[in-house]
């Protein structure tokens, strides 16, 4: 029997804004991207609910609630 799959918001749009550092296909940040079969169910169903906030403001500024500059 085979695990269920990991539920994503992968649009397989993969392109990281360097400056925001957040995929511009599906808003993760690189650690979320990194540690997504990681996280636990609840913990990525918060994430996905942040999604569109953080597209909207990406789309607006340029950089999304809590993006890290450098």
């Amino acid at each position: 029997m085979s695990a269920p799959p990991v539920k994503t918001p992968c649009v397989k749009v993969c392109f990281v804004d360097p400056k925001a550092q957040i995929c511009v296909g599906c808003f993760r940040t690189l650690e979320e991207l990194g540690r997504w079969t990681a996280y636990s169910d609840a913990e990525r169903d918060a994430i996905i609910k942040a999604l569109p906030e953080r597209e909207t403001a990406y789309r607006r500024t340029g950089t999304p609630p809590g993006a890290l500059r450098r």
